[in-house]
Formats: structure tokens, C-alpha cells, sequence
């Protein structure tokens, strides 16, 4: 369990959660104490003593697969709070989401606003939560490639949200993923460019490393 970023605004702490070794974050407005919840992969207990001290207002979901969601049952019964996620993957999940999130909806708490980018790709509903220079982005991107695909499709249409979506942003944006360690835009951005100037093979999918086709 790592405090990744901590200043007077906001602290992000990331819990890597067995046995899928998955990334769950909590969000704090450092103003008032006011938090959010991003994905619950396992370990309930652990994750609601590490939202102690805080005031839990959502609990988000980046999708709906079972190495993000296996812990949501028993974390939504103990904080009773609003769950949110797309409406896209809602159809998969334990829990029926209280509120359905759409690209360019915001999450305010606090002092602070999340802004919700749908990036498809992964799965249909496939979320993102940008606050400023912080991108907590899922399975959509990670260090070094994109979430895994399960057919050509879905590849070109993860490739269309990470380039559409998150390449927009800035440069020296972090980026928290699903799983593994941070990154930042402009790192991701460069290796992208090497996988463009490249070819490939129609069918291409599945686990794909900007820097390994």
C-alpha cells in the first residue's frame, strides 16, 4: 500500500490487492477528508481500514472484471455509498451500480472534481478518472501498451481511446493503471509512435507491448 501523491489538494494511495496483484486506489480531497474509491479488487477489510480517517462519498469502477470487482459486494454492504460505473458493463457486475457515468460526466467530492472518460477497448464500459495531472486509467493503458483485447476489434478500438481520449492530454500526465506501476504520458506517447510507424498483422490483439510487434 503506497501514498503515490500527497500535496495540499489531493492524495492518491494506490493497495495492490492479491491474487491478481490489482491495483485499487483511494482518492482524498486534502482539503476536507471527502474520498472515493476506485475499484475493489479483494481484501475488503483492508481496503475499508485504509478509507478510515477519510469521509467515503463513491465508489468507482474502472470495469467490471473480476480481478476489479471481487471485493465489491462486501465493501458496498460496509460503506453504503453510491456505486457508479458505465452503464456498458453494468450487466456484469455483483452489485447494480446506483449511478451510471458517461464520458465527460464529473464526480465531485470534496474540493475536488473527477472528470470520466470512456475508453472502450478492454471492455465495452471501460472507464478512466482524470483529476488535473493524474489519470487513473484501469486496463485502458499501462506502462509500455494497452489493456488486453479479445479480438481485432477491440484492439483498433482500445488503440482509438488511449489515442483519442488519453493522448490529448498533457504530456507530464501520471497515469495509475490497473495493474503494475505508474508511467507518465509522454513516456507512453513515445513508444506509441514507435508501434505506428510500424506494420502489423491484421489480427493483431490480445497482450500487445508498444515496443515487442
Amino acid at each position: 500500500m503506497t501514498i503515490l501523491v500527497t500535496n495540499e489538494n489531493i492524495q492518491i494511495e494506490r493497495l495492490r490487492l492479491d491474487p491478481f496483484g490489482t491495483n485499487a486506489y483511494i482518492v482524498v480531497c486534502a482539503q476536507t477528508g471527502e474520498s472515493v474509491l476506485i475499484d475493489a479488487p479483494a481484501g475488503a477489510k483492508a481496503i475499508i481500514n485504509k478509507l478510515k480517517g477519510t469521509n467515503p462519498k463513491y465508489l468507482l469502477l474502472t470495469h467490471s472484471h473480476i480481478d476489479h470487482v471481487g471485493a465489491l459486494s462486501e465493501v458496498y454492504a460496509e460503506l453504503a455509498i453510491p456505486l457508479a460505473a458505465h452503464a456498458r458493463d453494468a450487466a456484469n457486475l455483483p452489485v447494480p451500480p446506483d449511478v451510471l457515468l458517461n464520458d465527460g460526466d464529473t464526480i465531485s467530492f470534496g474540493r475536488m472534481k473527477l472528470e470520466v472518460l470512456h475508453t472502450p477497448g478492454h471492455t465495452p464500459g471501460s472507464l478512466c478518472f482524470r483529476a488535473g495531472l493524474h489519470l487513473i486509467s484501469g486496463d485502458t493503458i499501462f506502462a509500455g501498451g494497452p489493456g488486453l483485447t479479445r479480438s481485432p476489434a477491440a484492439f483498433g478500438q482500445i488503440v482509438a481511446s488511449i489515442t483519442e481520449k488519453i493522448f490529448t492530454l498533457p504530456d507530464d500526465t501520471r497515469i495509475y493503471p490497473g495493474h503494475g506501476d505508474t508511467t507518465v504520458l509522454r513516456g507512453e506517447k513515445a513508444q506509441f509512435s514507435v508501434f505506428a510507424s510500424c506494420s502489423h498483422r491484421p489480427n493483431l490483439c490480445g497482450h500487445v507491448s508498444w515496443l515487442a510487434v
